[in-house]
């Protein structure tokens, strides 16, 4: 993983959180209240944002000090965590697939390993 990939990933990440909340807002707002699905599909959202956020901040960070090459593990670890998390909710929303939930706590523990991953590297910024 690069900087310029984690920045990348970001935008991408971004650019879709956009996309998926206004079609959750929107498109499927009826059946998800229906379903009682809405603020899973906003949680959802909302984490995968906040990671395309923090995964920019950390792209820019590692292009400032490339020595830190414990940031493309965080990268990583947030990526995964956001696919597993985020991914299993929409899913989830989307398709009333309820074992999907069981999941989801992994995609949780990814994104705190990688903000676990980032303090460990802040100690040499």
């Amino acid at each position: 993983m690069t900087a310029r990939l984690i920045i990348q990933l970001a935008a991408l990440l971004g650019g879709l959180g956009v996309g998926i909340g206004a079609f959750g807002a929107h498109g499927l707002r009826k059946m998800l209240e229906a379903s009682g699905r809405f603020e899973t599909f906003e949680t959802a959202v909302r984490y995968q944002f906040y990671h395309a956020l923090a995964l920019l901040a950390v792209g820019i960070l590692w292009h400032v000090k490339p020595e830190l090459q414990s940031l493309g593990t965080t990268a990583w670890l947030w990526l995964g965590g956001v696919l597993v998390f985020s991914g299993s909710l929409y899913v989830l929303c989307l398709t009333g697939i309820t074992k999907l939930g069981a999941i989801t706590p992994i995609g949780g523990v990814l994104l705190i390993a990688g903000w676990i991953v980032l303090l460990l590297a802040a100690r040499q910024v």
